[in-house]
């Protein structure tokens, strides 16, 4: 048992990953300590942690399109099947030193000397900074009584595409260097090289509310621009 008092121990699956090496990094820094689960031997650090993640939706019944979204919200409703206390986190996308994929991609458009196109965007994206994940972590695990509850985890400011790049180019010293072409042409050049899904991921809205987690107590550390700016200089 732990002393009374003490944080406890927290096992982490995922040690490997983007967002688990994050969380074996600073997870101790809060005063937990961690057992690192895995399938096989591998080089991990001696620190370990855990944390169950889940798909988007908090009021609105969730409703994943991929079998990794599927077996989350099994996994889920398991366990609000048993009587113990569980969270379930809802990540939007995560971001910071390392990220790979759609946000990488934004990283290296900011990076590139020359204007883009895309002053004129107007589509907000929720994003969220793993300095505020350990943070959601935290909060959830020093929260009083049980929780049985998934809750959405969100930087509390939802952004545009122009503003995520004038954070990005910030952080590298340099103007936003944004040119507002029209949405429509935007889209019709794209259409017309073939990278149609360019456009849906540039232009499309996906805003999360982290407001419950917001009144559990949650206080992010970093502002969303301000985590971008030391993203660009990673």
């Amino acid at each position: 048992m732990n002393p009374v008092g003490a944080k406890p121990l927290i096992a982490l699956t995922g040690a490997t990953g983007f967002i688990g090496q994050c969380l074996l990094r600073d997870l101790p820094k809060h005063g937990y300590r961690l057992r690192v689960l895995l399938r096989r031997p591998s080089a991990v650090p001696m620190e370990c942690a855990s944390a169950v993640v889940g798909d988007l939706a908090e009021d609105l019944a969730p409703q994943p399109t991929e079998a990794y979204g599927r077996s989350k919200l099994a996994a889920e409703q398991g366990l609000a099947e048993l009587d113990l206390d569980w969270v379930a986190l809802r990540l939007v996308l995560v971001y910071g030193s390392g990220v790979k994929g759609n946000m990488a991609e934004l990283v290296r458009f900011a990076r590139a000397p020359y204007p883009l196109p895309l002053g004129a965007l107007r589509g907000r994206r929720s994003l969220l900074a793993l300095d505020n994940l350990v943070a959601a972590i935290d909060t959830v695990l020093a929260a009083p009584g049980r929780l049985r509850r998934p809750f959405l985890v969100a930087d509390p400011a939802a952004l545009t595409i122009p503003e995520m790049i004038t954070a990005l180019r910030r952080g590298l010293n340099r103007s936003p260097g944004l040119i507002p072409v029209p949405p429509s042409l935007l889209e019709m050049g794209l259409r017309a090289a073939g990278r149609t899904e360019i456009y849906d991921r540039l232009a499309g809205s996906l805003v999360a509310d982290p407001a419950a987690l917001l009144r559990l107590g949650w206080t992010p550390p970093v502002t969303t621009a301000e985590a971008l700016a030391a993203l660009a200089r990673s």
